[in-house]
């Protein structure tokens, strides 16, 4: 047997395996009720961005002093009830995808023991500064935006799972149920079926509250401390996001969506991240977080997965080959909007293997360029949350606030990654044309 059969038959042993371990990853019950969760309430975190953009970039030119801070209470609203309240949202949402995707019947019963669970487990005493003094001082009977927003997203993540875990778990146990006939309405019956799970479930956490309450701390604080931190350093790392990132992409030219891997691990830390920026900026601070939604957007991902609007140029200066130019040209509009379905598919990115490390490695050239950029302070860390599907040099200047360096750092991107994807593309077309050689031949 030739060597290169070998190494095909490896190569495909390889690339056969890996495809099944990231199918049963991505398809993992909580994972995928995370990605749904996430998806639904993304439009809460867009309008966000927008009213922050408003707040920081269009009301100023407008108004000045006091009419300025009037006129910005708008953002400060939005911002409370979508971005501040971060916690809330994802564990309510988290509650019902987890319950549905199990096929759970009363998944909506599983929303409000979930929030019950969650606010339990808050903190009964804040530390807060009060408007023009200069030391804290404690409340009680109160509940800050700051311990229900981005802070305690990791929290509300892990008390929906598990309360909703446990009330699907008990539910199903026949002594807890309450049955009271069929003269009584749905709803009412409905509710006393669940009431002892409920009750269960509440007084369990209410009593893990208790008992961290006399060592002065709390479940969410705890969660974000051991376990949201930690993870967000590391997947936000330089590093770390570039290697999580770069699986992903890898994970798509096999033709599995490279959500399986970046939607799980990537995208909650990064939504994190990025509501810290919008939030620092609604209060006049400089944002901190160089890795954050914004900067897949604008520097790694222009064209869709892959930087793959650099592919299309590179097609349009130095390709004569008849089929590229079709996929090309019919890829182009929607490829401007971020969706590369037709260049994955209809050129074909999966199992091209010369296609392959392009692919892969564009955004990790992009994903260099825009956090060196932003690390020596050539521009500032992104700060306005957009949606995905915002086209090139439009991104970079709308999530920036109105920063044309930020467009300047995406045009060299764009010209790098494009020389980048040329060499490739020629081979491509050199294996193209021999094997419809070879197929011709052989019909």
């Amino acid at each position: 047997m030739p060597a290169s059969s070998v190494q095909k038959s490896g190569f495909e042993k390889f690339t056969d395996k890996f495809t099944e371990v990231s199918v049963k990853i991505g398809n993992e019950v909580h994972l995928r009720s995370l990605r749904d969760a996430f998806a639904t309430i993304m439009p809460m975190y867009i309008l966000a961005g927008f009213a922050t953009l408003i707040n920081s970039l269009l009301l100023p030119y407008i108004f000045k002093g006091s009419e300025l801070a009037k006129w910005q209470v708008f953002g400060t609203a939005v911002t409370n009830g979508t971005l501040n309240i971060s916690s809330i949202l994802i564990c309510a949402m988290i509650a019902y995808f987890l319950a549905k995707n199990k096929g759970f019947g009363n998944a909506i019963g599983c929303i409000p023991v979930s929030l019950a669970s969650l606010f339990a487990l808050l903190a009964i005493n804040f530390k807060v500064t009060p408007v023009g003094a200069k030391a804290a001082v404690t409340i009680t009977s109160a509940i800050t935006y700051d311990s229900i927003g981005t802070k305690s997203m990791f929290g509300g993540i892990i008390v929906g799972l598990l309360a909703t875990e446990l009330f699907i778990r008990l539910s199903k146990v026949k002594a807890f149920k309450i049955n009271l006939g069929p003269m009584v309405p749905p709803a009412v019956g409905q509710s006393f079926t669940v009431l002892i799970p409920s009750l269960l479930i509440v007084t369990f956490f209410g009593i893990i509250a208790t008992v961290l309450a006399a060592f002065n701390t709390d479940l969410i604080t705890l969660i974000s401390t051991l376990i949201q931190e930690p993870l967000r350093r590391l997947n936000t790392s330089l590093a770390g996001f570039l290697l999580i990132y770069s699986t992903g992409n890898f994970l798509f030219t096999l033709g599995i969506h490279q959500t399986v891997i970046n939607g799980t691990l990537l995208d909650p830390v990064n939504l994190i991240n990025m509501n810290e920026n919008m939030a620092a900026v609604a209060h006049g601070k400089v944002p901190t977080h160089i890795i954050n939604s914004d900067f897949v957007t604008v520097y790694t991902q222009m064209g869709g997965t892959g930087l793959t609007i650099s592919l299309i140029l590179a097609v349009l200066i130095v390709s004569h080959y008849s089929p590229f130019k079709k996929v090309v040209n019919l890829a182009l509009v929607p490829g401007i909007f971020e969706i590369n379905e037709p260049i994955i598919f209809g050129f074909p990115i999966v199992f091209n293997i010369p296609m392959m490390i392009p692919f892969v490695l564009s955004p990790v050239i992009g994903g260099i360029i825009g956090y060196y950029a932003t690390a020596i302070g050539f521009v500032k860390p992104l700060s306005v949350y957009l949606p995905w599907t915002t086209p090139p040099f439009i991104s970079g200047f709308l999530a920036s606030g109105g920063d044309w360096k930020v467009v300047l750092v995406e045009i060299i991107i764009i010209i790098v990654t494009t020389l980048f994807y040329i060499p490739f593309i020629k081979i491509a077309e050199k294996v193209a044309k021999k094997s419809a050689e070879i197929s011709n031949a052989e019909a």
